[in-house]
């Protein structure tokens, strides 16, 4: 498996799109929200959208696993694979390593961007912390975008990933703070995943423990798109 990981690692370094959406995309988008409007130069704003910005990037890179997945569907290289010693479910893992391993750089530099530009400062475990959580809490994302990628045609993953990625990330208060939304739209953005995802590291961020609350409801919904994303493989494999 590790020699195909690091096939597919290669691959979504060598993506510029790829790139783009995780890394530069976030830096660019925080360090204009962060200068403009009336919030500029707030400590409280840079802490709080570093936050957003740093999972938004990570959330794409992890959604975005649908999109490569959905292509090698339809060039023939998933079932090229099937006949090779490698597991199909091997073959799935290693998608998905590769893309929480390469959302790595943006959760970083957004950081590195906070803390060069506007000067956030955080204790050592409060970084670690934040970073972590993350990152391993983009995961139920990545199994999302295995569900689109099972799922959708290669015409439509493109809208469906979009929609994971902006739309998710707007609901979740990513963007702007869920309490700037209309009443009903509050309510709808607490019950999104993208909400609880970023409030673990926001409670970090602002010197507060992560609720259990927030982890539990995460894990909800990663069971959820687990569960879609198999149903997804299975009616793929008895397509092949």
């Amino acid at each position: 498996m590790l020699p195909y990981l690091r096939l597919e690692l290669m691959r979504l370094l060598r993506d510029r799109r790829f790139l783009a959406f995780t890394t530069v995309m976030p830096i660019a988008y925080y360090l204009l929200f962060t200068s403009i409007g009336s919030s500029a130069g707030s400590a409280a704003w840079s802490v709080y959208f570093m936050v957003g910005m740093a999972g938004f990037g990570a959330l794409a890179g992890a959604v975005s696993a649908g999109g490569g997945l959905a292509t090698d569907r339809s060039i023939g290289w998933l079932r090229q694979l099937r006949i090779t010693p490698l597991p199909s479910s091997q073959v799935v893992a290693a998608k998905v390593s590769a893309n929480m391993v390469a959302i790595l750089p943006a959760l970083v530099l957004v950081c590195v961007a906070a803390a060069g530009v506007h000067g956030v400062r955080l204790a050592a475990w409060q970084w670690v912390a934040l970073v972590g959580l993350l990152w391993a809490g983009a995961l139920p994302f990545a199994l999302l975008g295995l569900a689109i990628g099972y799922l959708a045609s290669p015409l439509s993953t493109g809208p469906l990933m979009g929609f994971g990625m902006f739309g998710l990330s707007l609901l979740g208060g990513m963007w702007f703070p869920v309490t700037t939304f209309p009443g009903v739209m509050q309510t709808i953005s607490h019950v999104a995943p993208t909400y609880h995802y970023a409030n673990l590291s926001w409670n970090v961020a602002f010197g507060q423990a992560p609720a259990v609350s927030d982890a539990a409801v995460l894990v909800a919904w990663a069971a959820l798109f687990a569960i879609i994303a198999m149903l997804g493989y299975r009616r793929t494999s008895r397509a092949w």
